[in-house]
């Protein structure tokens, strides 16, 4: 089955915020890494937001349904509306990520090693 495209945040750059896992514990946990990829489980509570930080290129697997807005180093923003189960690939990018729901949401983050 084919997925459509997902849209890719920000420009593609090197990146130079700080790593989700070290700024924001709180909803940032490894569940495995090994020279090529490291699974993040992301949890976050009704309307919480987190830190400034980069990823490398990553999949994303929804675990419920998310809403959510980006906000990037520009400035610009950018919301995202995944359902359970939807599965995103992002290139390499900073964000600020925030809950915009009352409810929870959970995602498997992927993010791929060079």
């Amino acid at each position: 089955m084919a997925s459509k495209p997902t849209p890719q945040p920000g420009p593609a750059k090197a990146p130079s915020a700080p790593d989700p896992v070290v700024v924001d514990s709180k909803h940032y946990k490894v569940e495995l890494e090994n020279e090529r990829v490291r699974v993040l489980r992301i949890k976050y509570g009704p309307h919480e937001k987190s830190e400034m930080h980069r990823h490398p290129a990553l999949v994303a697997i929804m675990l419920t349904d998310c809403h959510a807005r980006f906000t990037y180093p520009d400035g610009k923003t950018e919301e995202i509306i995944a359902k359970a189960g939807e599965v995103r690939q992002f290139l390499a990018f900073e964000h600020l990520p925030e809950n915009l729901s009352a409810k929870p949401f959970e995602v498997i983050g992927v993010e791929l090693k060079s």
